[in-house]
């Protein structure tokens, strides 16, 4: 029997789930952020989302830190208020200062659970476990997103659309163009990393190997990474990190999956499980550190693998290497970013560590126009799929930015929406 390479689905009727002034694809915090906003403004809106709850990287990614949040206004302080757990006082780890904007750690079930709150009460319509497979365009316009769930394949239609799915899932399939990689090898992007929660040590007895309590002496990352190599196993992130969540909980950023791409279903699969056995080889090798690792044990391993780097949607304007390091300013600026640029290798060859390429930022706007679609009319981009190049995108990239983009985008696009704009 021949092998067939493709097959032809047969044309059917799709049910229209549901007709909105504004569908946001993708519920990690710009996606948040923009529905909250979208809905506050008093447009119909639905936030379609693929994992089983909100939050993205802070909850199915289990990292649980807002970099970049210590000047944002706005929904960024309502949710921080959102991630934090109101029934006990925890021990929580400190910011991180003027290096990332501020950060600090927070409960992962508080945040699903905060976050749903929030959508909710702005009036928020959430639908879970659905992802984004096809787009109904009329001309320039989306005229729906089209998704697969428990409940079969469906239509949503809406007069604006927003992407806050990273990937940049909605754009794509809307027929948007894109860049993706490094400008000078286009095939090497940041790599993933699988993030795991671990408890059974205290905090006073590895002191020396966690991030921001190592106060003299080898780097806390450094000394990780030393004692990982003396036990046998070679972190293939070069510089480890195990940062304190509060009382025994911790998180360990560890592995980079390398050479795999965002939106290629193989690739997250194969970097999926070779970070999941990676981690456990790593955790097996600490508790033979002696007697203050003895008890470790994993927690749980991110639903979702951490991806830094994936599609950038070509917009009204491109945020350039240029712009970040002499500090630009807009007229129609939505946020002001102040984090380093954060570029972990591309090539494990040359590094497995980070840098910036030597590159130094100077605090810089994102436009507006960055967040609008440069192919289709009625579609806005938040987090970080926006346009914007390599070098520029590994600084915004981190969370605190993607909320205050997320928040204008939700806000512009409800405004052309209840004002039947054709395009913002």
């Amino acid at each position: 029997m021949s092998s067939i390479s493709h097959l032809k689905e047969p044309a059917r009727d799709l049910p229209v789930a549901g007709t909105f002034d504004v569908v946001v694809c993708g519920g990690g915090p710009a996606g948040v952020a923009a529905a909250i906003a979208s809905a506050r403004a008093g447009a119909r809106t639905l936030l379609l989302e693929v994992q089983g709850c909100l939050g993205g990287i802070w909850t199915s990614g289990l990292m649980p830190w807002v970099l970049d949040r210590g000047n944002k206004g706005g929904l960024m302080q309502e949710l921080d208020e959102a991630l934090r757990r109101k029934d006990r006082p925890i021990t929580a780890s400190p910011g991180d200062g003027e290096k990332a904007g501020g950060a600090s750690g927070y409960d992962v079930e508080a945040a699903k659970h905060g976050l749903e709150q929030c959508c909710l009460a702005a009036g928020v319509q959430l639908r879970l476990h659905t992802r984004i497979c096809a787009v109904l365009r009329d001309g320039q316009r989306i005229t729906a997103a089209i998704t697969e769930s428990k409940s079969g394949r469906e239509a949503w239609c809406a007069r604006f659309f927003i992407d806050t799915t990273g990937d940049g899932d909605l754009a794509i399939r809307a027929g948007c163009g894109f860049d993706y990689g490094r400008p000078d090898a286009p095939e090497e992007a940041q790599p993933m990393s699988l993030n795991a929660m671990l408890c059974g040590i205290q905090l006073e007895a590895i002191r020396p190997f966690v991030n921001r309590y190592n106060h003299g002496g080898m780097r806390a990352k450094d000394a990780l990474k030393a004692l990982m190599t003396e036990l046998g196993v070679e972190p293939s992130y070069g510089a480890p990190t195990l940062f304190h969540v509060y009382d025994d909980l911790f998180l360990l950023m560890a592995n980079h999956q390398y050479n795999a791409r965002g939106f290629d279903a193989d690739d997250v699969t194969r970097a999926t499980i070779a970070g999941r056995d990676e981690l456990r080889h790593l955790v097996t090798a600490l508790r033979g550190a002696g007697p203050e690792w003895r008890d470790l044990q994993l927690v749980a391993t991110s639903a979702h693998i951490g991806v830094r780097e994936s599609r950038r949607i070509h917009g009204r304007y491109q945020v350039t290497k240029d712009d970040i390091a002499r500090g630009a300013r807009f007229d129609d600026a939505v946020c002001r970013v102040k984090f380093e640029v954060d570029i972990h290798s591309t090539n494990p060859t040359k590094s497995k560590a980070y840098g910036a390429d030597g590159i130094k930022v100077q605090p810089y706007d994102i436009p507006l126009r960055a967040l609008i679609a440069r192919d289709v009319d009625n579609l806005m981009m938040a987090g970080r799929c926006i346009s914007g190049d390599f070098f520029a995108h590994a600084s915004y990239r981190v969370t605190g930015n993607a909320v205050a983009m997320g928040e204008a985008a939700g806000q512009n696009a409800a405004r052309a929406a209840l004002a039947n704009l054709p395009t913002l």
